[in-house]
């Protein structure tokens, strides 16, 4: 079973001027792929608390996954992905790549978007948009080729078949 944390980064929702809609709907997401939210916060949009919760989760509660929301986009303080490559031993360029590519076909905004990936120690992390419909609407693209990558991250693949 995949572990997983989620960190929201938004200014507004930290303080509770909006409601969050994103724990709910990945909640539900990550339950139908069988994995399992070991926590979720919501902080500001602040580059050194995103990266000591990104810390915390990867070098003391060792999740498997890290999936940040929001965060990514072109204002002043939107700091996830400086905060997340400030953390990571390894880019995953892939992630972000498709996410942004698969999502043209949707809206052609999702080229704003700046979402990274990579991973610290034996975690993956992930940034995903901050809109609840595009998190999930990301997650559809990339679920299938996040066990694998954490298969490979932690040592667990079983080595190829000779053809």
């Amino acid at each position: 079973m995949i572990t997983v944390a989620l960190i929201i980064a938004s200014d507004t929702r930290s303080k509770g001027i909006n409601k969050d809609e994103t724990i709910p709907v990945v909640s539900d997401f990550l339950k139908k792929q069988g994995w399992k939210l070991v926590d979720a916060c919501i902080i500001p949009d602040d580059f050194n608390k995103l990266k000591q919760k990104m810390i915390y989760y990867a070098d003391e509660l060792k999740v498997d996954l890290i999936l940040t929301s929001g965060g990514t986009g072109f204002s002043k303080r939107d700091v996830t992905p400086e905060a997340t490559r400030a953390v990571i031993e390894k880019e995953t360029p892939g992630f972000g790549e498709i996410m942004r590519m698969e999502g043209f076909r949707i809206t052609p905004n999702s080229i704003l978007s700046r979402e990274t990936a990579g991973i610290r120690n034996n975690t993956l992390i992930i940034n995903l948009p901050g809109n609840p419909k595009g998190v999930i609407e990301s997650l559809d693209i990339i679920k299938t080729a996040i066990p694998h990558g954490i298969e490979i991250i932690q040592g667990r693949r079983i080595k190829w078949k000779n053809n």
